[in-house]
């Protein structure tokens, strides 16, 4: 009776490593032709300024969505990210318009305002953190109350209208967004160097491997004597300080907060992780998937803002729906 090759049991582990390989370049290969697809559409698309134009859009964007992945890989969900920054923006504000003639220095008034922005971010991050461990309450249910009460209360601090930056802080501090290194808008540096900390931290660090044994399974985590609980709360806190960081890179680009500030935020965010590649059950994903995510959700708008095939307001049905179907795909992993 003759007997099967060897090799036989290989075919099918070698046709899984191609398709995951493949369904990992999914988001480049769809960033590349998009794109394409710009420049044959306006030849305003592939120029210098546009490109600094869509990384520097990106960089906020981006940033929150750095944070975010860690979230989504550790099995949770912040929809309060957009709320959030706006009340963070309007805080800052008002700090450093009331600190300005205490300190007697703008500057100093400016630093410490950037020092604040991280600072609630870090504490809104915790709050989330200790609400969804310590008080056993689902991270949908937390984040989307924190998501009416982060907006309401910068409505009421701006009764219902802007809060505005002084002059003279906002020319000492505008040079934050509208400068630039080598030609690279500062934001795009700050962004790079977000998603470089992040990916260090997902894929060389305890931690990183702890949120994705978390997201994989919490129970078995659990039982391999992981604190659960302390990553869960540190995950948060590592969201809301990138939150903080592309709040401090956002002021200055207008000078002012008001109610409509950050809006959807959180679903660009969310869209940029998944379409990236990370599982919305979590337990896998990556930074550099999330980075062209985030990307290629700009260049989307990008297009749509430089052609007239659909209407710019129709921009978050367009993220919506490749949300949905991105989920649909995904259906059959982990």
């Amino acid at each position: 009776m003759p007997q099967e090759p060897a090799d036989t049991p290989r075919a099918p582990r070698h046709a899984a490593h191609w398709w995951s390989t493949l369904h990992g370049l999914g988001p480049v290969v769809g960033l590349v032709l998009l794109c394409v697809a710009g420049t044959l559409l306006n030849e305003n698309f592939a120029t210098y300024d546009n490109l600094m134009n869509v990384l520097t859009r990106t960089a906020f964007i981006g940033i929150l969505a750095v944070g975010m992945c860690f979230v989504i890989i550790s099995g949770g969900i912040d929809l309060s990210v957009g709320s959030m920054a706006a009340l963070i923006a309007g805080s800052v504000i008002l700090f450093m318009n009331a600190m300005a003639p205490v300190l007697g220095s703008p500057f100093m008034a400016v630093a410490a305002g950037m020092v604040l922005s991280v600072v609630l971010g870090a504490a809104f991050g915790l709050a989330h953190g200790l609400l969804i461990t310590k008080g056993r309450i689902e991270p949908f249910i937390v984040t989307l109350g924190t998501l009416g009460i982060f907006r309401a209360y910068l409505t009421y601090f701006s009764d219902g209208g802007a809060i505005t930056l002084d002059n003279a802080l906002s020319d000492i501090y505008s040079p934050v967004y509208y400068a630039n290194l080598l030609g690279v808008p500062f934001p795009v540096w700050i962004f790079l160097l977000v998603a470089l900390a992040g990916g260090v931290i997902l894929n060389r660090t305890a931690y990183g491997r702890y949120v994705q044994a978390i997201g994989s399974n919490e129970q078995v985590a659990h039982y391999a004597a992981v604190d659960v609980h302390r990553i869960k709360i540190l995950t948060y806190v590592l969201l809301g300080v990138c939150v903080g960081i592309a709040t401090l890179l956002y002021v200055p680009r207008l000078g002012s907060a008001s109610p409509t500030t950050g809006l959807l935020w959180e679903l660009e965010a969310i869209a940029a992780v998944i379409v990236g590649g990370t599982v919305l059950k979590g337990g896998a994903g990556t930074i550099t998937g999330t980075v062209v995510g985030a990307i290629l959700l700009s260049v989307i708008s990008n297009i749509l803002n430089l052609t007239s095939i659909i209407s710019v307001y129709l921009n978050a049905a367009v993220q919506g729906f490749v949300i949905i179907a991105v989920a649909f795909m995904q259906r059959g992993k982990r």
